[in-house]
């Protein structure tokens, strides 16, 4: 197994290697490529599109790339006015978002870059929950919940304060929960600990013994040691995330796909193409690394493809 292991990880590097050797020779020699590119959104996207800026300005350094954690809600708001060049979404742009930038002259491409559960987490010094079905979620979490005991939940787990911890309004995270669990976006309870910043809450939910919690899985994967999974049950038994759970939907309804949206007219700009391109040539390999389940290599390529199409 360890061996097994050793050779994987020797596997990666090397795809990882390949693929930025491949780049870096696309490129003209002039000195490198120079400029500034603008990405906000979600914070689950986060550590995949940064983990991509490293690498990429580990290859030219003359490009500054700042990736924000505004929340997929908050990053859309910069997008459609023309603020950013990317956007990272943990949702689909909605039609209002869609209509607005259409008013303001931004036109953008869709780019599925990965694929995610959402992951529902306590503290580790919670005894009593092995799992949680659907309904019971929703009955924690919908508007006007009248659940404040953990005995209010099931019978038989103790009379203790339940506490809440979960993604802010801005979040596409949480437009996904509430509207997969509770019936419909942005309907929950308002009393709970909000940030779009998921460390924050793995933070609470770590240092909170009657805590329960939701986020990206990849920040579960990275903190198994502060929160415990709970698993879901949606009718077909408790299921927990994880690559293949979330790849063949068996975590549902939790499971969800990932974006960046790229504005095409900051594709004119030989740094922001580099960029894009270096993130579909990379994907496979870099969004595994960083605790997220990639999607088929084919639909890099088909993204590739479609960078490549445009003027």
């Amino acid at each position: 197994m360890r061996q097994t292991t050793i050779i994987g990880i020797v596997a990666a590097i090397l795809l990882v290697a390949a693929g930025s050797w491949w780049w870096s020779n696309q490129q003209t020699t002039d000195g490198g490529l120079s400029g500034a590119i603008e990405i906000d959104g979600s914070s689950t996207v986060f550590p995949i599109t940064q983990a991509m800026a490293e690498e990429f300005q580990n290859i030219h350094p003359g490009v500054k790339i700042n990736v924000g954690i505004s929340g997929t809600g908050g990053g859309f708001k910069r997008f459609i006015k023309g603020e950013t060049d990317i956007s990272d979404a943990s949702r689909p742009i909605s039609t209002s978002e869609t209509d607005a930038a259409q008013t303001n002259n931004v036109d953008y491409v869709e780019l599925e870059i990965a694929l995610d559960g959402i992951a529902v987490v306590v503290n580790p010094g919670n005894t009593w929950v092995d799992h949680l079905t659907t309904a019971e979620l929703k009955a924690i979490w919908e508007p006007n919940s009248t659940v404040t005991m953990w005995s209010d939940v099931r019978a038989g787990w103790p009379t203790r304060p339940i506490h809440l911890y979960g993604p802010g309004t801005d979040s596409g995270t949480f437009d996904y929960f509430t509207e997969v669990i509770n019936g419909k976006t942005k309907a929950s309870r308002a009393d709970f600990t909000a940030s779009e910043d998921d460390n924050i809450l793995v933070q609470g939910v770590s240092g909170d013994q009657n805590s329960l919690g939701y986020f990206g899985y990849a920040y579960y994967v990275e903190n198994k040691d502060k929160v415990k999974v709970v698993p879901i049950d949606s009718g077909s038994g408790p299921v927990s995330p994880d690559d293949s759970t979330i790849t063949s939907n068996a975590y549902t309804p939790l499971s969800r796909p990932l974006y960046i949206y790229v504005n095409t007219a900051s594709l004119q700009r030989e740094e922001v193409r580099a960029f894009v391109e270096f993130y579909m040539v990379n994907g496979e390999v870099l969004v595994h690394e960083v605790g997220y389940t990639p999607l088929d290599a084919q639909v890099y390529e088909d993204n590739l493809s479609t960078i490549k199409s445009l003027p």
